[in-house]
């Protein structure tokens, strides 16, 4: 599990990505989600090492290099 203090750090999820830590936010809210089923949770925003787009995963299936 990661948390705000490895932001700028190398990481990988379940999957098997390997990216950059962006950020972690306790409270996210998706907001392609409608209204009524959005629901506060747990997120890490993480970037391609070798460039792409961001993705988004929870910090719990996420892991320090």
């Amino acid at each position: 599990m990661i948390t705000s203090a490895d932001i700028g750090k190398p990481v990988v999820d379940d999957v098997g990505r390997v990216g950059v830590l962006v950020d972690v936010i306790a409270d996210y809210e998706d907001p392609s989600m409608p209204t009524s089923e959005r629901r506060k949770r747990p997120t890490a925003f993480i970037r391609p090492e070798r460039g792409g787009r961001e993705w988004l995963a929870s910090p719990v299936e996420v892991n320090r290099v």
